[in-house]
């Protein structure tokens, strides 16, 4: 009998009306252990989740990175039911898009106007079309993931309805490389428009990101900061995280640059929805008078440290990477196994002790030492049969579900080789 029979009959429900069965590709089923994943959350609450069966677990993806404060965080409740009583969205502006972009002016140095977007891939598209616009020129170097719209969606494996023309126009380059990227700008002299860059959650080598910057700027092209994840963890900033799970994201730059966006067409209506305004507010107001960032990083050492010497003793063949706002499983084929085989056992473990981990493992403002403890307690117990089954040569014989299958977009250049599984997704951004 299934362990998630509400979740069960939502899904086939779905898969009648909704196209892929989901409004995200990595929060479909095929994305987790299928049949001991539930599929349907319905209640948060810090940083523990209640899915559609009335299960509850410590989470870790937090909707994806979005909720930085903790889900149903009591200062984000009470400032959207205020603004929700005096009304979310109006025929002309509201005060609110004036003050948050004010405060997100004093909060980066380089910002000086602000363009408020729905999400990550508004601000990234957003960026790219003013970057084009300032320089009058058309190429786009990137690294990493930056969304769904046509100027990258071209270059994935789903570039269905985009013009090739358009995929032609941007080229990656690898993280931690920059002699890549200098052989993309030297070979099309004048032609970039845009760098463009994600930090993936994995260190710099040092002077990588000023080199990037360098590179751009004396190839005449403009440096784009993708900092839709890492925004609000790694220091203060913008990210996908400013509405704490409310729909918002912002383009910010210097002005001569956000001047374009006054040609430039970029226009929405929920553009200025003040619920999601509020919510960042209250997000700002809180990051401004606690120590949000710092327990953030003091959560996620404890976990690694944790996690690592939990892995190390386990001897598994595999590492947690990362830094420690976002860190992530990696599995190496072992034993006759591929990665994929051991990282499905690995989760479905883990989730049947109450933990719930994706690609990405965040950790927030809502969680605590017990909570971490709690989680390194069921990581020991997942490891240990894990060992065993690679051990026996049992691993699929102790799979309770479905194996959990590659994610859409491609490896990032210079990232895990085929022998590893990937160690980010669509969804840990979009």
């Amino acid at each position: 009998m299934s362990r998630h029979p509400v979740s069960d009959a939502l899904w086939a429900r779905a898969e009648r009306v909704i196209p892929s069965g989901t409004q995200t590709l990595s929060k479909a089923p095929s994305q987790f252990v299928r049949g001991v994943y539930p599929k349907y959350l319905v209640r948060g609450s810090g940083c523990r989740v209640t899915d559609a069966d009335g299960h509850t677990y410590v989470d870790y993806p937090m909707a994806l990175g979005a909720v930085l404060l903790g889900h149903a965080h009591p200062g984000v409740v009470a400032a959207v039911e205020r603004q929700a009583r005096a009304g979310s969205l109006f025929t002309l502006m509201h005060p609110l898009e004036v003050e948050v972009a004010e405060r997100l002016c004093a909060l980066v140095p380089c910002a000086e106007m602000v363009r408020f977007v729905k999400n990550g891939s508004d601000a990234t598209e957003a960026a790219i079309r003013v970057a084009r616009a300032y320089t009058g020129r058309e190429r786009v170097a990137y690294c990493g993931y930056h969304g769904w719209h046509d100027w990258f969606a071209g270059t994935t494996p789903r570039p269905a309805g985009v013009p090739p023309a358009l995929a032609a126009l941007a080229r990656p380059f690898e993280y931690n490389r920059p002699d890549t990227l200098a052989a993309l700008l030297d070979a099309h002299p004048g032609e970039y428009a845009a760098v463009i860059l994600e930090q993936p959650g994995v260190e710099p080598a040092d002077g990588f990101l000023a080199t990037v910057r360098d590179l751009a700027h004396r190839a005449g092209a403009v440096f784009v900061m993708d900092e839709i994840v890492t925004g609000l963890r790694y220091a203060a900033g913008v990210g996908k995280a400013l509405g704490n799970g409310l729909p918002i994201a912002a383009l910010l730059g210097c002005r001569p640059l956000m001047k374009e966006l006054e040609r430039v067409f970029v226009s929405m209506t929920y553009g200025g929805d003040a619920l999601a305004l509020a919510a960042a507010r209250t997000v700002l107001d809180t990051i401004s008078r606690e120590p949000v960032i710092a327990h953030v990083w003091a959560m996620g050492e404890h976990w690694l440290r944790g996690a690592q010497a939990a892995v190390a003793a386990s001897g598994v063949a595999m590492r947690v990477g990362g830094t420690p706002p976002r860190t992530h499983f990696e599995f190496d084929d072992q034993r006759g196994y591929e990665a994929r085989d051991v990282r499905s056992l690995l989760l479905q473990e883990c989730v049947k002790r109450g933990v719930l981990f994706g690609v990405p493992i965040f950790t927030s403002y809502a969680h605590q030492p017990a909570d971490v403890d709690e989680t390194l307690v069921a990581l020991q117990e997942a490891l240990a049969v894990v060992a065993d089954a690679v051990r026996q040569g049992t691993v699929h014989e102790r799979m309770e579900g479905d194996l959990v299958e590659p994610v859409f977009r491609p490896a990032a250049p210079g990232g895990p080789s085929a022998r590893r599984t990937p160690v980010a997704s669509e969804g840990a951004r979009a």
